[in-house]
């Protein structure tokens, strides 16, 4: 394996393998599932190729319920490439960002130039419901880490812009398919443990319409490598005080009971990118 201080070299390892395993040179898209979102990957369009992501350099195994760590390749009815990875890791499991971003900048290698990011959330914002999906449309950090920090070169610059972290262009193609879709700003903490009830109070004080823990180390990656973003939450719990109490178990079944909906706007957006 290379060395973990050479993140974009060792991204471009992994994704000529994944070129080689599966047999297409260029991917359009990429299609990260997070929990609860595995049966979507069935919805994108026909599957090319299948490989665990533990076959490519630079992949740990996945070690969280729901996110079996598998990488597709999938061609939907419009002929765009898809690359999906189904499940991710987390830094709760012991993993530095570049490990966990490593997915993304693989994907941006394999010649994606978009990257649509899915997780489960847990609603703060009055009147968001359980099954209900949301655009993200920005993002509070709170993990106190960055995958842009470290050994990373200086091309392209560290410091990328996160004015439109998430496309509006994107955005407003998903309220097109569906104009029903609501937006909120997301608040990524490092968990694993759920929120208190006085840290949710916070998090609506300061703004975030639902929490974590996911998806901004992968959207600052993206960004830094100028790769578009469309962030999907499904809301699987209404977050700590402000419903029953919290259970991972209950978060995957609530993401099942609403992957169908979630499944069709996903194959709809990723048809017209």
């Amino acid at each position: 394996m290379l060395a973990v201080d050479d993140p974009f070299r060792l991204a471009t390892e992994a994704a000529t393998a994944l070129a080689a395993v599966t047999g297409v040179d260029r991917h359009d898209v990429a299609v990260v599932l997070g929990s609860g979102w595995r049966p979507v990957a069935d919805q994108l369009g026909e599957v090319v190729a299948e490989v665990p992501a533990v076959d490519l350099v630079g992949f740990p195994p996945a070690g969280v319920a729901g996110h079996p760590g598998i990488i597709r390749s999938i061609r939907t009815a419009g002929g765009c490439r898809v690359l999906a990875r189904v499940g991710r890791v987390h830094g709760y499991e012991g993993h530095p960002p570049a490990t966990v971003v490593h997915g993304v900048r693989t994907a941006h290698a394999a010649g994606c130039r978009t990257v649509v990011l899915t997780n489960a959330a847990g609603g703060i914002r009055p009147g968001l419901a359980v099954g209900q999906i949301v655009l993200v449309a920005d993002h509070l950090n709170l993990t106190g880490a960055s995958p842009l920090a470290g050994p990373l070169g200086d091309d392209p610059p560290r410091f990328a812009d996160l004015t439109d972290a998430y496309a509006p262009r994107l955005r407003r193609l998903a309220q097109e398919i569906d104009p029903t879709l609501a937006e909120g700003v997301y608040a990524g903490l490092g968990g694993p443990q759920y929120e208190t009830p006085a840290e949710v109070r916070m998090l609506g004080r300061l703004g975030a319409d639902l929490v974590g823990m996911s998806t901004v180390w992968e959207t600052i990656a993206a960004r830094h490598l100028g790769m578009e973003v469309l962030g999907l939450s499904l809301v699987t719990n209404l977050a700590a005080g402000m419903g029953p109490a919290l259970d991972h178990a209950d978060v995957l079944a609530a993401a099942r009971a609403a992957v169908e909906p979630a499944g069709a706007l996903l194959a709809a957006v990723v048809d017209r990118l």
